[in-house]
């Protein structure tokens, strides 16, 4: 009996082994040794578990940010969408081996999909990037895996556009892991937040947004940006400057000449147009409106004192229009008058001479105080053109200096 039983022990004992080895069979010595490594590596890997052997032991991910390109500035929606180079790496206990035994191989790459990976996310995110898909890892024979792929971060920033077109805007990135932990999960810089400050090594410095430089302090990553105001200045200040000289200029024209008053007219409409063309050029937000649209705003409406003042001026030195008309006379003289007829008629001629006499030496009166009134209308006018010089000069001094200090702040 014992026999027997120790038959069938070994006969139960050499299944076991058969089923064994069929089940986790030993990888082919004549394979490859990347193909026996791999192998060897995802055999017994469970990708839904955190690769540590003591359950207290903290994953520490170290991540980085590189920016490639700001694709658009959103200010109406207050959304950014930049591309950048994302890069982290952990290490993975369960993907170690010793490099003798595999060709000296010291590095492979692996499927994402098939090892663990941190579920870090960015918590500004509001929309899915168009963003290339990398479906590989690299894997260090100690256990690093650095997992390197771009992205395209469509995310949720406070842009300040009163600066407009001299702003910058620090939009935040901040990673972090979405169901795990502190205690599980712990991210760190992969590098130090001197060297990421000012690398614009891979940045596309061709479009309107400059990168200024990227602050990095633990898990967040903030990006500041500068808005090249070139093309700005060139199509909306430009014009506007030159209209605002142009009414300047025309207060050389005399003003008791109507052509003042239809030039400024003209000027007037002109800014009109002017401002409907660049509407669609300035941001749009709920929050604030940007201060060229209210440098637009007061340029008007200095357009529009501009011609107030022109009118009062031109019905100043007007006044010789205010004159009285000349007087008709009373009845025609007959061919043939009797004595007592001839009498009054003298008489008449005589009132009619003194009327006339009158009527011009009142002309003469209206004359001289014309005159006058040209003359205070002259002077008026070149005190409220100094004035309005001075207040043009003194608004456009303002706001060179501050755009000049938050371009170079």
């Amino acid at each position: 009996m014992s026999l027997i039983a120790k038959d069938a022990g070994l006969a139960t004992w050499s299944c076991r082994c058969n089923a064994h080895t069929l089940a986790d069979p030993e990888p082919d010595p004549s394979a490859p040794a990347l193909l026996r490594l791999s192998d060897t590596l995802l055999a017994h890997y469970r990708r839904g578990v955190r690769p540590v052997r003591d359950w207290r032991t903290t994953t520490t991910v170290a991540i980085d940010v590189m920016v490639y390109a700001i694709l658009s500035v959103d200010e109406k929606n207050q959304v950014l969408t930049t591309y950048i180079w994302y890069r982290q790496h952990w290490t993975d206990e369960f993907l170690q081996w010793d490099p003798a035994h595999f060709d000296n191989i010291t590095q492979i790459s692996l499927p994402a999909e098939s090892i663990w990976v941190p579920d870090i996310l960015i918590n500004e995110f509001v929309d899915v990037g168009k963003s290339p898909d990398v479906p590989y890892v690299y894997v260090r024979h100690h256990g690093e895996v650095q997992n390197l792929k771009p992205i395209q971060v469509v995310t949720a920033c406070s842009l300040d556009i009163y600066n407009f077109p001299f702003d910058v805007q620090n939009c935040s990135l901040t990673f972090t892991s979405w169901l795990h932990n502190i205690h599980d999960i712990n991210l760190s810089l992969w590098r130090q937040p001197e060297l990421v400050k000012f690398d614009r090594s891979v940045f596309l410095n061709q479009g309107e947004w400059e990168l200024l430089y990227v602050l990095s302090h633990f898990q967040e990553f903030s990006v500041v940006i500068r808005r090249r105001p070139l093309f700005y200045t060139i199509n909306l200040l430009l014009p506007s400057i030159f209209l605002m000289v142009m009414d300047i200029v025309g207060f050389y024209l005399p003003p008791n000449s109507g052509e003042r008053v239809s030039f400024k007219i003209t000027l007037l409409l002109g800014y009109s147009v002017f401002l409907i063309i660049v509407s669609d050029t300035l941001p749009a937000t709920a929050v604030g409106t940007p201060l060229i649209g209210i440098y637009f705003v007061v340029c008007m409406a200095l357009l529009v004192i501009s011609l107030t003042e022109t009118i009062f001026i031109v019905r100043l030195v007007h006044k010789q229009d205010l004159q009285p008309h000349v007087p008709r006379g009373t009845r025609p003289t007959p061919a043939f008058a009797t004595p007592a007829e001839g009498s009054l008629l003298i008489h008449s001629i005589l009132h009619e001479i003194t009327t006339i006499r009158q009527f011009l030496e009142k002309r003469d009166e209206f004359r001289d105080v014309a005159r006058e009134w040209l003359q205070v209308g002259y002077v008026l006018d070149v005190l409220l053109f100094r004035a309005y010089l001075v207040a043009v000069l003194a608004y456009t001094v303002t706001l060179g200096t501050l755009w000049s200090v938050w371009q170079y702040a």
